[in-house]
């Protein structure tokens, strides 16, 4: 692992908003967005992450997190595994007292993330282009803490999703989150599909979409 005092990551923003997903839905928190993505799902609201960003070092990035005086700090992108100084960037979030949570793709390896963190972990449906970039090995890997998320576009990514976590007993592991995409999947036909199948996963909508839209820094 690289050592924290020469560490430094391309940042693509850094900003405060209410979290829009997940159990922390609704809190206040400050996003740092990674730049980065090998990914190119299709429905992919980021993709202004894609590239670019700017060189930041890890102590430049604390003091500005520092800023907001909020406990609760989200590590995203992009991708942020797909940069090794995202590893020493959660653990000295977590040194400075703050609640980390990572949002990640699913397609790098979890397995060296500071275990204070709680990891997002994305579990891509056939609906996205890039199911087979999915680290079936990182499955084993979470906790009760984590959380696993499908995005699903249609009903075949739905039977999709509810098969995998069947099969894999998913919902024993952590807690299991199924969103629709927007203005792809009607949010009432999965809410529906959900409580036909009595399904042990939590239906959500982004927060952040309802009041914001796409904008950028929200």
């Amino acid at each position: 692992m690289e050592r924290r005092g020469t560490a430094s990551l391309r940042v693509s923003e850094v900003f405060h908003s209410l979290q829009g997903e997940a159990s922390r839905v609704g809190l206040p928190t400050v996003f740092v967005r990674l730049a980065g993505c090998p990914l190119r799902c299709v429905w992919c609201d980021t993709a202004h992450a894609f590239t670019g960003g700017r060189r930041m070092s890890l102590a430049a990035i604390l003091g500005r997190v520092s800023e907001y005086g909020v406990r609760q700090v989200c590590v995203t992108g992009g991708e942020p595994l797909v940069q090794k100084s995202c590893l020493p960037l959660l653990a000295s979030l977590c040194d400075a007292g703050h609640e980390v949570s990572l949002e990640t793709s699913g397609a790098f390896d979890i397995g060296g993330v500071d275990p204070r963190v709680s990891r997002i972990v994305d579990l891509k449906a056939p609906g996205s282009g890039e199911s087979q970039r999915n680290r079936w090995e990182n499955l084993p890997l979470l906790s009760a803490r984590d959380e696993l998320k499908f995005v699903l576009a249609d009903r075949a990514d739905y039977e999709w999703a509810r098969q995998t976590v069947a099969e894999r007993r998913l919902d024993r592991r952590c807690p299991i989150l199924f969103s629709p995409v927007q203005d792809t999947l009607a949010p009432r036909d999965l809410a529906e599909w959900i409580l036909a199948d009595r399904l042990p996963v939590r239906f959500q909508l982004p927060l952040h979409k309802s009041l914001w839209g796409n904008m950028r820094g929200k």
